[in-house]
């Protein structure tokens, strides 16, 4: 089946650029000119990847961005003029997967948003294709295939592809210090965004989901100089 593509962006003359290119890959297109028909879209019929542009006309796409990750995940492109380091790294905190600064090459959204796809997939393929497909650490369980977390007392955590992907990279490597090159996913080797400071705010994210006081984190801990461990034994489960 075709991948399904949301482009939320008011600029006509560019949403027609972007459809054309998205399209003749073999992707889906279906575009948006404000953040109030993108959300009921959405709503309806979660994509498999949103492009947002962050200055749409009735609202601001970060704040598009945060009310929609309350309620589903998908893969999340940031499209957009802003180059501002801070801009890129809000919405990597919000759970952007990746950011693509206008003006851009054909090529590079076409490489961005098949390694954000790609990376969603690979996941699933993989917890698939294991018969250990979660994961306990601590009072975490994590489901690979899911892209969920839940607490021992049954609360929930959703997961990006690419917290996934960090997380996943942990819990194959308990207690042992990972630099941030080893973290850096192999599908992020485009990404003109610094890799050093791309790790932080995923790191970030996770002890924002995962820890008691994220501040003190006692389960992803930093090794100044070193990179972060993930400081629990592990255990694999089989079934459900």
């Amino acid at each position: 089946m075709k991948k399904r593509i949301y482009l939320i962006e008011d600029d006509v003359d560019l949403c027609d650029m972007v459809r054309g290119i998205l399209e003749s890959y073999g992707y889906q297109i279906a575009t948006f000119h404000t953040g109030r028909d993108a959300r009921a879209a959405i709503r309806r019929e979660p994509p498999d990847l949103c492009l947002v542009d962050l200055a749409l006309p009735d609202m601001n796409g970060l704040d598009l961005i945060r009310e929609l990750w309350t309620d589903v995940r998908f893969g999340l492109i940031i499209l957009t003029g802003r180059a501002e380091v801070s801009d890129r790294v809000l919405g990597l905190e919000l759970g952007a997967d990746d950011y693509i600064v206008k003006p851009f090459e054909p090529r590079e959204l076409v490489a961005r948003v098949g390694s954000v796809l790609r990376r969603h997939d690979q996941l699933i393929q993989s917890a698939r294709n294991s018969e250990a497909s979660r994961v306990r650490f601590g009072a975490w369980t994590f489901d690979v295939g899911n892209l969920t977390l839940t607490r021992d007392d049954g609360h929930q955590e959703g997961l990006t592809a690419a917290e996934a992907d960090l997380l996943l990279a942990f819990v194959k490597s308990p207690n042992r210090v990972l630099s941030r090159e080893q973290l850096q996913s192999d599908h992020d080797d485009g990404d003109d965004f610094p890799y050093e400071r791309s790790i932080d705010v995923r790191i970030s994210r996770l002890r924002k989901k995962i820890e008691v006081d994220p501040r003190k984190p006692q389960l992803i801990k930093t090794v100044y100089g070193a990179g972060y461990v993930l400081a629990r034994e592990v255990t694999w489960m089989v079934g459900r």
